[in-house]
């Protein structure tokens, strides 16, 4: 079980700081289909562009800001110079197993076997190929969210609704195997904490005997919405120094 706390996931995002064919500089629009996702700027300024079936917000993005976002929300993060996120997304793993779907145009999102060529990054020997990938998948993104945000700004909600379908049913498959990394992160978080609480009512705590500081390595690697630094909470090693 992660000792992180909720059970969530948390990256550094520097947002993607080049144009795509709309002439907005940021990342990929995407939603999750079962976790909600925070945003901590703490760098540059930008905008979240949003979508779900109560309109489009534009929120401005600046030091200091908190977002957050429950599933369905279609977002795009927006780059206005230097924003540079923490974010932190409930569900520890969910999103590494398939819980993002891209908004790639209506006949890609229909069709499983395009949707994955489109969303994977092939193995590539140099940072410019590997930047030249993310960047088409980025553009295809927002080529198929125009169109669903358009839409939803002149009344029509179905091309929305019909993405949300798609979505669904990409991911139906896959999504048979979360249930052991929702049960192992943060409802195993839930449940140990209620124990714990039974054990303090009693006037008892031996698991302070237990205490221990953490610390993870971070890589940096190419994501939806800019390059992304994820911490490996997976993989925390205890500080013997002050590990008890």
């Amino acid at each position: 079980m992660t000792t992180f706390p909720g059970g969530t996931s948390l990256s550094f995002l520097d947002v993607y700081d080049d144009p795509a064919p709309d002439g907005v500089v940021g990342g990929s629009p995407h939603l999750h289909l079962a976790s909600t996702e925070c945003y901590v700027v703490v760098g540059g300024e930008g905008e979240l562009h949003a979508v779900t079936l109560d309109g489009c917000r534009e929120i401005p993005l600046r030091p200091g800001s908190v977002v957050w976002f429950t599933p369905g929300t279609i977002h795009r993060a927006v780059n206005h110079g230097g924003l540079r996120v923490i974010v932190l997304m409930a569900n520890a793993g969910l999103p590494e197993a398939g819980d993002a779907v891209m908004t790639f145009p209506r006949d890609v999102v229909a069709d499983p076997d395009r949707y994955r060529a489109a969303a994977t990054l092939p193995p590539r020997a140099t940072e410019a190929e590997r930047a030249a990938d993310a960047r088409k998948r980025r553009d295809l993104a927002v080529e198929g969210f125009l169109p669903l945000r358009d839409a939803l700004r002149n009344g029509d909600p179905a091309p929305l609704r019909e993405f949300h379908a798609a979505a669904a049913s990409l991911v139906r498959r896959r999504a048979r195997s979360w249930a052991p990394i929702v049960r192992d992160g943060p409802l195993a978080q839930a449940e140990a904490t209620l124990a714990l609480t039974g054990d303090l009512s009693l006037g008892l705590a031996p698991h302070l005997e237990r205490a221990a500081v953490f610390h993870s390595p971070r890589r940096r690697a190419f994501g939806m919405c800019g390059r992304l630094s994820p911490v490996d909470t997976a993989r925390a090693e205890a500080d013997e120094e002050h590990a008890q």
